[in-house]
């Protein structure tokens, strides 16, 4: 038996070692018995790899490969001022757990909100150019610094900003700017019509329209400019070349073009305010206001309200949706000279016959600063930063911060050939543009404009192929005219004084509350039974149960009506078939 026993032993020992090698897909169950559980070398490795992994979690930073932590982890802090300065819009409430599709919609908005709103933040530390301005020596005041100074103190780019076109034969002139600040547009009140590249000083066109001119307007690119003349409004290409007569606007005297809206806005001497939609050439809008001569408009930015000053004082505020004036205000004792409006759309700076100036604040409609100028101010014009432009007779004043603090002398001055007839800031450059009667002068306004722009807005740098593209997607973009109302955010609220009004009028006719009864919400099942359609299934159920309720008291109560109604009637018939003492007097 003992040999027996042995001859297995070693039976076994020769299997053992005639055992096949591993394969590739058994390596990776290395550390497993034969039984496919874990051994303890397995466990123990698994135990040190999640204790390596918590003991780098908890460490303040990534190592470096010098094995060093990082000393200041996670990302830069920033600045609580500068995240309030892009913010977008206030938190959404959030629906119940039953929506669960939406909150996690609302919950992915809100965190691309919050990104959006950390990376403008960070990005404006990078932006290229600060705004600066005009700083005098000690005891000396800035408006007595001449342009001729500031033109040799700064570099040759910016001084050869500062030039005089002398058009005395065809003058006064009126101007306008193209959006992105590169291109101007001239008009001589006696027909002459220039558009320029006035940077390079390279000339694009020249025509004589042959007849007075009141008011000339780029529109949407610098491609096309309208220019109002005596008796219509005519649309001209920047080769000078005459695309439009339009004969529905006639004696145009000022113009506002809204460049998100495409829309054109024109003041007539017939006291009507019209709109023309450049992209597809319909009239939007014709409104009389009732209110003469209209040679004083504006718009704000901010909202596209047109603003339109009048000979009684008031101004008052338009929108193409509706026949009346949105706002009135009466802000001079006599006729209005010239409005502006700042392009946060928060101030309205006005003139008048009174020679007064005066600030107001739009959003209360209320007046908080004013001034008095001893000789009035017949134009102005707010820069991109806040600088106020005023003209009287032929001094061009510019001031500043004419709503923070009370100012007692102007910013700059300057003496121009003949009397101002046009005002504008040029976008993005420290540029003031003066029309008047001996033709054209630049300015240079140091801090004026804005020093950083938005390329995808308005890039004074791009390119024709550019330009085309971004005019695509601008009428892609395009506003409609309906949605230009006084508070732009307006639109995505729900407006609950229509709704109680709709339905006080809905309940008087139905004689009751159809909203009294608690909607009916439907209980959450599981196992796929609360699915949109079963949902919806139920819901009709109950809306039928309680229909039929309806239905049946509507029933029972014309049922009743008709009882009560034969009733009378055969009480009627009884009394009629009684024989009364005064049927004798019948004939």
């Amino acid at each position: 038996m003992a040999s027996t026993d042995e001859a297995t032993v070693n039976t076994s020992h020769v299997e053992k070692k005639k055992k096949p090698p591993a394969r590739y897909w058994q390596e990776k169950q290395e550390g497993k018995g034969e039984d496919g559980v874990k051994t303890e070398q397995a466990l123990q490795k698994t135990q040190n790899a999640k204790k390596r992994k918590q003991e780098e979690d908890r460490e303040d930073g990534k190592k470096f490969i010098s094995g060093k932590s990082d000393p200041f982890p996670g990302p830069a802090p920033i600045p609580e001022d500068r995240v309030q300065k892009f913010k977008r819009k206030t938190k959404t409430k959030k629906p119940g757990r039953r929506h669960y599709k939406l909150r996690d919609m609302i919950a992915r908005s809100e965190e691309a909100s919050d990104m959006a709103q950390k990376q403008a933040a960070r990005f404006d530390l990078l932006l290229p150019e600060d705004a600066g301005f005009l700083e005098g020596d000690e005891d000396e005041d800035t408006c007595t610094i001449s342009q001729e100074d500031i033109a040799d103190a700064v570099d040759i780019t910016s001084g050869a900003k500062y030039f005089n076109l002398k058009l005395s034969q065809f003058g006064p002139y009126r101007l306008d700017y193209s959006k992105t600040g590169r291109h101007l547009l001239v008009g001589g009140r006696r027909g002459h019509v220039a558009c320029i590249d006035w940077q390079s000083k390279e000339l694009m066109c020249e025509i004589n329209v042959m007849e007075s001119v009141n008011d000339v307007k780029w529109l949407h690119s610098e491609t096309m400019y309208a220019v109002a003349q005596k008796k219509w409004l005519y649309i001209y290409d920047s080769n000078g070349i005459e695309l439009h007569c339009i004969r529905k606007f006639n004696d145009v005297l000022r113009m506002q073009f809204l460049p998100y809206h495409f829309l054109l806005a024109t003041a007539s001497a017939t006291g009507f305010l019209q709109y023309l939609d450049v992209s597809v050439g319909k009239e939007v809008a014709a409104i009389c206001t009732k209110t003469g001569r209209l040679d004083v408009m504006c718009q704000n930015p901010h909202n596209a309200i047109i603003h339109l000053g009048h000979h009684n004082g008031t101004v008052t505020l338009w929108s193409p949706n509706q026949k009346e004036a949105l706002v009135k205000m009466l802000c001079h004792q006599g006729g209005v000279r010239s409005v502006t409006v700042d392009k946060t759309g928060t101030y309205m700076v006005t003139s008048g016959m009174d020679k007064k100036l005066k600030v107001y604040d739009i959003r209360a409609f209320k007046p908080f600063k004013s001034y008095f100028l001893p000789a009035g101010a017949s134009c102005l014009s707010l820069s991109q930063r806040g600088l106020l432009s005023a003209a009287t007779g032929d001094i061009v004043q510019v001031y500043r911060d004419v709503w923070n603090t009370p100012v007692t002398k102007p910013y700059m001055a300057h003496r121009v050939r003949g009397t101002a007839w046009g005002l504008q800031f040029c976008p993005f450059e420290d540029v003031l543009g003066v029309g008047h009667g001996d033709g054209f002068t630049s300015m240079l306004v140091p801090g004026a404009g804005e020093p950083n722009f938005d390329g995808l807005d308005a890039n004074p740098y791009r390119s024709a192929k550019q330009r085309q593209e971004w005019e695509v997607k601008a009428l892609l973009e395009k506003i409609q005219p309906e949605l230009i109302s006084l508070d732009p955010h307006e639109l995505g609220q729900v407006d609950n004084a229509t709704f109680e009004q709709r339905h006080q009028d809905r309940v008087q006719v139905l004689g009751f509350d159809p909203l009294a009864k608690e909607k009916f919400i439907p209980k959450y099942k599981k196992k796929g039974r609360s699915s949109a359609g079963s949902i919806e299934r139920r819901k009709k159920q109950v809306a039928h149960e309680d229909q039929r309720d309806i239905i049946k008291q509507t029933v029972e109560d014309k049922m009743k009506m008709e009882k009560e109604r034969r009733e009378k009637e055969k009480k009627a018939a009884v009394l009629s078939n009684q024989i009364s003492a005064l049927d004798r007097f019948k004939k």
